[in-house]
């Protein structure tokens, strides 16, 4: 990629950039593109894990907005795997909910909120570059999805649980493989390769090809997010490398437990065949001392039929 061509990472950009108002648009775009409506953000809210040192938690960025119409949008960067991934987005989503509503309000006060997970690392099995999940509630035996009364500007109407639970997006960016045609292909491809076609007309992007262009970042801005790249492919490899021995190290587990019950499987066999040529030997004996078939069929454990034709 030339370097007139080159973009700051996605995963940077909103460590460092995309909290600036005027920067707004290009996390606006991402957002509208996928829940389909255009967003306008009125603020960026304090987030925890959001760190501000060289030698921060590099794996892990939250974005936490507000919408004009007061919803919370979660946007949350992931570049390793973590345990119990799934429980740690629904714990966010709930903490969310419940801050944002102050003791004494009423329930009207909870506001949705939306997940969006961008994610560089294997979250389980699924075909897909992106899932979509939120809550409806179908009738078990009619099919048909119930509808809430609610009171909304001094009017009573119907809405579904959609519109008020919490919508979950994960993005799981290293199985984006296409090619680029649609506005949501468009800004896969960035997230993935950092790559912004020069004539996209995509929301947010147009703005991120404006503003997050490598060569117009200080030098000193341009060390540190070096040093940012560096990490994260330090810790990829680090990650392949493990991975890599796992495999290796279950293979020759593998292997050896194959011989040893291999060895197992043909020392029973081995003894099972003996014992049975030994009880047919000592039968034959039996036999020529002419000693009853039933007798002989009690200390051998053969059967009579078994004997006679020794």
């Amino acid at each position: 990629m030339n370097e007139d061509n080159k973009f700051i990472r996605f995963d940077w950009a909103a460590k460092r950039m995309l909290r600036n108002k005027a920067n707004f648009s290009v996390l606006e775009g991402l957002v509208q593109v996928l829940i389909g409506e255009p967003i306008k953000i009125v603020e960026i809210l304090e987030s925890e894990s959001n760190q501000d040192r060289d030698d921060d938690k590099f794996n892990r960025v939250d974005i936490k907005a507000k919408n004009s119409k007061g919803e919370i949008i979660l946007v949350e960067i992931q570049q390793t795997r973590e345990l119990y991934y799934l429980q740690r987005i629904l714990y966010g989503v709930a903490k969310t909910v419940t801050e944002h509503i102050h003791l004494g309000q009423k329930y009207d006060q909870v506001k949705k909120v939306y997940s969006i997970s961008i994610l560089y690392f294997d979250l389980g099995r699924g075909a897909d570059y992106i899932y979509h999940g939120q809550t409806k509630l179908i009738g078990v035996h009619t099919g048909d999805q119930l509808q809430i009364s609610t009171k909304e500007a001094g009017l009573i109407k119907m809405v579904s649980p959609e519109d008020i639970f919490p919508e979950y997006f994960i993005i799981r960016v290293n199985e984006f493989n296409a090619v680029a045609r649609t506005p949501l292909e468009e800004w896969m491809s960035y997230l993935k390769d950092g790559y912004i076609n020069k004539d996209t007309t995509t929301p947010g992007l147009k703005e991120a090809r404006e503003r997050l262009l490598y060569l117009k970042m200080s030098d000193e801005e341009r060390r540190a997010y070096d040093r940012h790249l560096d990490n994260v492919m330090v810790q990829n490899d680090v990650l392949d490398t493990a991975k890599d021995e796992g495999r290796a190290e279950g293979l020759a587990e593998g292997r050896a437990e194959g011989r040893a019950e291999g060895l197992a499987e043909g020392l029973a066999k081995g003894r099972t065949e003996g014992a049975a040529d030994a009880a047919r030997e000592n039968a034959r004996r039996m036999k020529a001392d002419k000693m009853p078939l039933e007798l002989i069929a009690k200390y051998t454990g053969l059967t009579v039929d078994e004997i006679v034709t020794l």
